[in-house]
């Protein structure tokens, strides 16, 4: 059984998560890039930078990968940063599963991200699309072809040798269900040290968060404040109460508890100043994450990738 040990700054926002394998620890705040224009997801990334955020989120299928890798490249050429401070995730999309397909994704990321390694890959979600290049291949029905041509575990295989190869520090799996999750468990050579789902107040995960950390596996959260949709968790009358009573926002409170209950978090902003805020957390109190926990009965998830492998927060190409 791994121990998860927490490595903690000078306070919650500094905290690092040991991973299971690979080198260095995940820091528990986390910027994502999900950000339409690349130009604004630039400048977004060069503002999370500057106020402390290490830890960056991107994917193939957000089309950032370039804009995130030209924001990091500028920090570390300019000194502000080294590439050993930051941690750098991104994801194999569902159109790649195949094993002969995996490397090549892989290494078309690194060189759009600029970077020599990458500290964590993630199969994007546990479902194969049709191979090529259409992101979302569809018949002339407009229905998804999925691959029955490859299995989730052949695409863990792969990915295990990316690691082998060492190019590739830590692994895991994204918008996974705890069943598909212990399948992989299971049968990897080389276990998840990562599972990225959206994980928030109203999807609290918990039977999830508990196998990970009895595997040693980072739970890492996205969609933390919801999403910005309905219902907000923001407007959450026992949220709005907590913030009031540690001087907080609605939103640092929400990411407090995210990082206090183990897990790391995501946070997307074009907005200096919340991008600012979203980073200026400290933890609450007991009474406060106990009240969370006992006093939030709703179970809302907003997106439905885990049903379909198609992320509800992305824009569709048009056909």
């Amino acid at each position: 059984m791994h121990k998860q040990t927490v490595k903690t700054g000078d306070d919650l926002r500094h905290q690092r998560i040991s991973l299971i394998h690979g080198r260095g620890a995940m820091p528990v705040a986390g910027f994502g890039s999900l950000i339409p224009d690349a130009a604004a997801a630039r400048q977004a990334v060069k503002a999370a930078l500057e106020v402390g955020f290490r830890h960056f989120d991107s994917a193939e299928l957000y089309r950032t990968e370039d804009a995130v890798g030209s924001a990091l490249k500028e920090a570390m050429q300019s000194g502000a940063v080294t590439r050993e401070e930051l941690f750098v995730t991104t994801k194999l999309w569902n159109n790649h599963h195949r094993p002969d397909q995996v490397k090549a994704a892989f290494e078309a990321s690194l060189r759009r991200l600029q970077l020599d390694y990458l500290d964590c890959y993630l199969i994007h979600t546990p479902f194969a699309f049709q191979p090529g290049d259409e992101l979302f291949p569809a018949d002339e029905h407009g229905e998804l072809i999925y691959d029955s041509g490859v299995t989730l575990a052949e695409t863990w295989q792969a990915m295990e040798r990316l690691v082998d190869e060492g190019r590739c520090r830590a692994i895991g799996l994204s918008d996974i269900t705890l069943d598909k999750l212990k399948e992989i468990v299971e049968i990897a050579r080389i276990k998840p040290a990562v599972v990225q789902v959206e994980c928030h107040p109203y999807l609290p995960e918990w039977e999830l968060l508990e196998f990970c950390q009895q595997h040693g596996i980072v739970l890492l959260a996205f969609a933390p404040l919801g999403h910005g949709m309905e219902p907000r968790m923001t407007d959450d009358p026992l949220i709005k109460a907590i913030a009031e009573q540690v001087n907080k926002t609605p939103a640092q409170v929400l990411l407090a508890w995210a990082a206090q209950r183990g897990t790391a978090f995501l946070t997307t902003s074009t907005n200096p100043a919340h991008i600012a805020e979203n980073f200026d957390i400290a933890a609450l109190p007991a009474s406060a994450m106990q009240a969370i926990k006992q006093q939030i009965g709703s179970n809302v998830r907003l997106n439905a990738v885990v049903h379909t492998g198609v992320p509800g927060f992305v824009p569709r190409p048009a056909k």
